[in-house]
C-alpha cells in the first residue's frame, strides 16, 4: 500500500519533475560542462579546461569594467531603493484621506512593462529637450546629459530605479499592517515619541521583510540587463562602456560573438558572486533580524 501511494505520488509531480530535469537542471549542468569548453554553437564541445576562467581575469578587461559598474548600481541602489521603499510604506500606512489612491499611484510604477518604461525615462533624460533637466532650469539648475555622459550614466538609472518604489513598498506596507497597534500604545505611554516608535518598534517588526527584499535585490541588482541594454548606445554599454554591466558583457559574448564556452564560465562567477554574497547576508541576519516572539537568550 506504501509503495503504491508512493508511485501515485510521484505520478502526480511527474510534470514538475520532468520540467526541472530538462529546463533547469539539465541546462544548469550543460553550462557547467560547457564553460571548460571552447562551445561557439557551430562547434563541437572540445574540452580546455580552465581556459576560459583564465582568460576572463587575465585578458578580458571589460570583465573588471563590468563588475565595477555592477558592483557601483548595486551598492548605491539597492540601500537607496530599500530606504525609500520602508519610509513610503511607513507615509502610506497612516490612517488619513486619500491613503488609498496615493498607493495605487505609487504602486502604477511596478506593474508598468520594461522596456516601455526605458523608452519613456530615454525622453524624460533628454539633455536638450527632456522633462528632468527642465523641471531642473525653472530652479536655475543646469541638468547633466545624463545618458550621454559616463559620469552620468550610472546615476541616471539609480534614479530611475527609485521611481518603481512600488513594489517594495507593497511589501513593507503589508509588514507594517501586521505590526500589534498595542506595542505603539505602550510606547506613547512610556513618552516615546515618533522617531523612538519608529527605529525601536516598526524597524524591529520589520527586519525579516527587510532582510527578504535585501537578498532578493542583491540578486536582482547583479543581474541587471535590461536597462542597460534598451537604453546604452546599441546595447553595447556606450558612452565610454560606463553601462557595461556583467550580464550585458556575457550576453555580448554569447550572442554577438557566439562565444558560449566563454558566456558560460563568466554565468558560473557570476553564480559564485551572488552565492558568496547571500550566504554572507544569512550569516549576518540574526546580529540585526528579529522575529517575533523568538528567544535571544
Amino acid at each position: 500500500m506504501k509503495q503504491k501511494e508512493s508511485l501515485q505520488g510521484y505520478m502526480f509531480i511527474a510534470p514538475w519533475l520532468i520540467g526541472f530535469l530538462f529546463l533547469t537542471a539539465g541546462p544548469l549542468l550543460f553550462s557547467l560542462y560547457g564553460s571548460f569548453t571552447n562551445f561557439n554553437i557551430t562547434s563541437n564541445l572540445n574540452f580546455i579546461g580552465l581556459d576560459n576562467y583564465i582568460r576572463m581575469f587575465k585578458n578580458d578587461g571589460l570583465v573588471w569594467t563590468s563588475l565595477w559598474n555592477t558592483l557601483y548600481y548595486v551598492a548605491i541602489s539597492v540601500p537607496l531603493t530599500t530606504a525609500g521603499a520602508v519610509l513610503l510604506a511607513v507615509l502610506l500606512n497612516q490612517n488619513i484621506p486619500g491613503t488609498r489612491l496615493f498607493r495605487t499611484i505609487y504602486y502604477l510604477p511596478a506593474v508598468l512593462s520594461g522596456v516601455g518604461v526605458y523608452l519613456l525615462w530615454m525622453q524624460l533624460l533628454s539633455p536638450s529637450s527632456g522633462l528632468v533637466n527642465i523641471l531642473l532650469s525653472w530652479f536655475g539648475i543646469e541638468g547633466p546629459a545624463w545618458l550621454a555622459d559616463p559620469a552620468w550614466t550610472k546615476p541616471a538609472l539609480i534614479f530611475m530605479k527609485l521611481w518603481s518604489l512600488g513594489g517594495g513598498m507593497l511589501l513593507y506596507l503589508a509588514s507594517l499592517q501586521g505590526v500589534s497597534k498595542s506595542l505603539y500604545e505602550a510606547a506613547e505611554i512610556d513618552g516615546a515619541n515618533a522617531f523612538r516608535r519608529f527605529f525601536h518598534i516598526t524597524l524591529p517588526m520589520i527586519t525579516p521583510i527587510i532582510f527578504f527584499d535585501l537578498v532578493t535585490s542583491f540578486i536582482g541588482g547583479f543581474q541587471v540587463f535590461q536597462e542597460a541594454y534598451v537604453m546604452s548606445d546599441s546595447g553595447n554599454g556606450g558612452p565610454a562602456n560606463s553601462l557595461l554591466f556583467y550580464n550585458l558583457h556575457m550576453w555580448n559574448k554569447a550572442f554577438e560573438v557566439f562565444d558560449m564556452g566563454y558566456a558560460m564560465a563568466m554565468s558560473w562567477i557570476l553564480f559564485l558572486i551572488i552565492l558568496v554574497l547571500t550566504v554572507i547576508n544569512i550569516k549576518l541576519a540574526p546580529r540585526w533580524v528579529h522575529y517575533d516572539g523568538e528567544d535571544r537568550k
